[in-house]
């Protein structure tokens, strides 16, 4: 059988037929690679059901989330072994104040599984009205990230399919439980107008428009719930616009109107008792300080901001999460993700963790009146937990942490962090995890990466993970340039005129795991995806025979054709992340390290990309035409393979076994390249399931 090669047009782009989605020849080709790919890895069918199986084991099938109280009620979710989804319950909350479900008096409220029909399905907003008789969530069934809004009514259980489309998802309840802001798409699938619906009134009425194609917009609800905030804003910059959540028909008021590079976030909650805007501005400085004004007027206009946290040239001030008796910040200092808490009659204090290197999120508020948060916290060889924290003592409780069934043992796998030296001089940090019985050899190494956005890659522990660590292959982040590890210096050090540095980063971190004698450029896999497989897609051009192999997953390859086309979606919003190429000079700049442009005659590594047909974020043809032309011009005959998700989007499949399965497929192809062998396990196991990586909050402006 032999590989699938695309046919060439005459013009520019010879591939640029591939974008013609409704072109039978198009999908004809994208079946083509999809035989292709199977043809060739179909002698590792048998090691992709036994790693599926391998890592399913690993997985409690059956689970109980934690329930979260809320009014009279528990919420949580449960999953059931063979179920894709879990399915979503509450029951009354308990009279001495414990978080205990009570299964008898349970009320189901969603079940996916029936909702998906075994085909896609994404649950966009779950949110229950205020007064708890009604429950608003969306539904993306494609994959391109369009959903269609519902509300039930959780007494009769009945169902209203709301009459509007092209919506983003989002749905935000006023104090009356029958007003709903949701937001819709322009054609370039930009959340740009604003919108409310009165229950049980025909149509919705536009209550704002944003005509800048650089803005996207977003309602939510303050902490206190006493506001309703919408935020408008680009890469670079914001406004805020204000409405009492007890007067949703009253007009939006404007905050602060927007200046070029002023970015600023505001909630609103208590402080010592009064009620309080908080601000998180860049005004003083990159890495942001926050304001406070007291809530004695309608709008908190900038002239009244109060500092309460000063700008630091050393941490950034990430976010911040409001409590009645406490304010949290969510820091970043030297590297790793800091939570500092600022209690009512008690000093700052810091969470204390056990490990060196670790991901630190706040996982929820609870509710505003709560004297305790919840933290999720995990390493790379240490699974998830979930703390809580008494916001006035500082106390903290692991009320849960995630299962890895089997002989598991986190000290069977060291962690630890190292530092590159990138061509300019500047450390770059790399977190790196093997089995404790393979630390001092070389061994096989798989490299992720990512650099954009001022996305941070904190080390995240995965079961899915432990089946190439038990086989002897190590695991390793590079926290290059573009990302936010290191602060906003960091971010900006890796975008625009400076996108370079993200992959000299990259190249340097392999270059150093090498150098350490850690692992060889042959048994070096190397991974990224979205703007990460631009990464990957640039560095294989400059440094093919640093890589034995390389997977790029929905990745951003096309990066200048599609820069050139303010018509797709994200294209005009994501100026301020790569520039414009209708200037000269940018248009140079990308062009010079545009992965499908580069693409040259030389030999590449054994190569795997993912693409999804219905994806709005990186259209599928930036993957098929990159494919189209490596055959082209590669002078070697390693693999090339190209998997077309036909049924999903920028996610990958929806369920949570279809997504075992594309693990299985990838370290399937890893273990074939790498020559790994059954008999390579360092450690028999019959073990969890795959954890992505988490990174800040999904924005639908991000190739994230």
């Amino acid at each position: 059988m032999p590989a699938p090669t695309a046919r060439k047009s005459l013009g520019a782009d010879p591939y640029a037929w591939l974008q013609e989605r409704d072109d039978p020849a198009v999908m004809a080709h994208l079946e083509a690679e999809n035989a292709w790919q199977e043809a060739c890895l179909a002698d590792e069918q048998g090691l992709r059901e036994r790693l599926f199986e391998e890592i399913k084991a690993r997985i409690r099938e059956t689970d109980l989330s934690l329930a979260s109280p809320l009014g009279p009620w528990l919420y949580y979710s449960r999953t059931t072994a063979g179920d894709e989804y879990a399915r979503h319950y509450r029951c009354p909350r308990p009279i001495d104040g414990s978080s205990t479900v009570d299964e008898s008096a349970e009320e189901l409220l969603l079940d996916p599984n029936e909702l998906a029909a075994s085909g896609f399905l994404s649950l966009g907003t779950f949110n229950v009205s205020p007064d708890h008789k009604r429950l608003a969530y969306s539904l993306d069934t494609s994959g391109e990230e369009i959903y269609s809004l519902y509300v039930k009514e959780l007494g009769s259980g009945s169902i209203t399919a709301l009459p509007f489309e092209d919506c983003d998802g989002s749905m935000t309840w006023a104090s009356d439980s029958r007003t709903l802001f949701f937001a819709s798409l322009d054609e370039t699938h930009r959340p740009f107008r604003l919108h409310r619906h009165t229950l049980g009134i025909a149509g919705s009425e536009q209550v704002f428009e944003e005509q800048d194609g650089r803005f996207f917009l977003h309602c939510y609800a303050s902490s206190s719930e006493r506001q309703l905030i919408l935020q408008v804003g680009s890469k670079t910059t914001s406004e805020n616009w204000v409405v009492d959540a007890a007067r949703p028909h009253d007009g939006f008021r404007c905050v602060a109107p927007r200046v070029e590079d002023h970015d600023y976030h505001i909630d609103h909650g208590q402080l010592d008792g009064r009620w309080t805007w908080f601000v998180r501005s860049n005004q003083a400085g990159i890495n942001f300080a926050l304001y406070q004004v007291l809530d004695d007027a309608q709008v908190p206009g900038r002239e009244r901001w109060e500092p309460l946290i000063a700008h630091r040239d050393d941490v950034m001030l990430e976010g911040v999460t409001l409590n009645a008796s406490a304010y949290t910040l969510s820091l970043r200092e030297g590297g790793l993700p800091i939570i500092e808490v600022h209690a009512r009659n008690a000093a700052p204090y810091r969470v204390e963790l056990p490990d060196a290197v670790y991901n630190l999120y706040l996982y929820d508020s609870l509710e505003f009146t709560s004297a305790q948060v919840r933290l999720r916290y995990e390493s790379l060889n240490r699974p998830g937990q979930v703390r809580q924290l008494n916001l006035v003592d500082g106390h903290q409780e692991v009320l849960k942490q995630t299962p890895v069934l089997g002989s598991f043992s986190a000290d069977d796998y060291v962690s630890q962090r190292l530092w590159a030296t990138a061509p300019d001089g500047v450390q770059v940090p790399i977190s790196l995890v093997m089995h404790r019985s393979v630390v001092g050899q070389t061994v096989p190494l798989y490299l992720y990466g990512y650099g954009a956005y001022g996305s941070s890659l904190d080390p995240w522990f995965s079961h899915a993970r432990l089946s190439l660590l038990d086989r002897g292959v190590a695991f390793a982040i590079a926290h290059v340039r573009g990302g936010g590890e290191l602060g906003e210096a960091w971010y900006r050090a890796g975008k625009q005129e400076h996108k370079a540095n993200t992959f000299s980063d990259f190249i340097a971190c392999a270059e150093h795991l090498i150098e350490q004698g850690i692992t060889r450029a042959e048994q070096l896999v190397i991974s990224g995806g979205s703007a990460g497989g631009m990464l990957i897609g640039a560095v294989v051009n400059q440094r093919p025979e640093l890589f034995k192999a390389a997977i790029a997953e929905v990745p951003f390859v096309d990066v200048l054709n599609t820069m050139l086309d303010p018509d797709l979606p994200l294209t005009v919003t994501e100026y301020d992340e790569w520039g414009n190429p209708e200037d000269p000079q940018v248009y140079a700049r990308i062009k010079a390290y545009a992965p499908y442009e580069n693409v040259q005659a030389q030999g590449y590594p054994a190569m795997l990309v993912i693409a999804g047909y219905n994806d709005s974020r990186v259209q599928y043809w930036e993957a098929a035409k990159w494919v189209a032309r490596l055959r082209e011009y590669k002078t070697d005959d390693h693999l090339l393979l190209l998997k077309t998700e036909l049924g999903a989007g920028h996610g990958g499949m929806s369920g949570r076994y279809q997504g075992l399965r594309d693990v299985a497929l990838e370290y399937s192809f890893v273990f074939k390249v790498l020559s790994v062998q059954e008999a390579g396990l360092v450690q028999q196991s019959a073990n969890d399931a795959g954890h992505v990586p988490v990174l800040p909050q999904t924005i639908k402006n991000r190739r994230t």
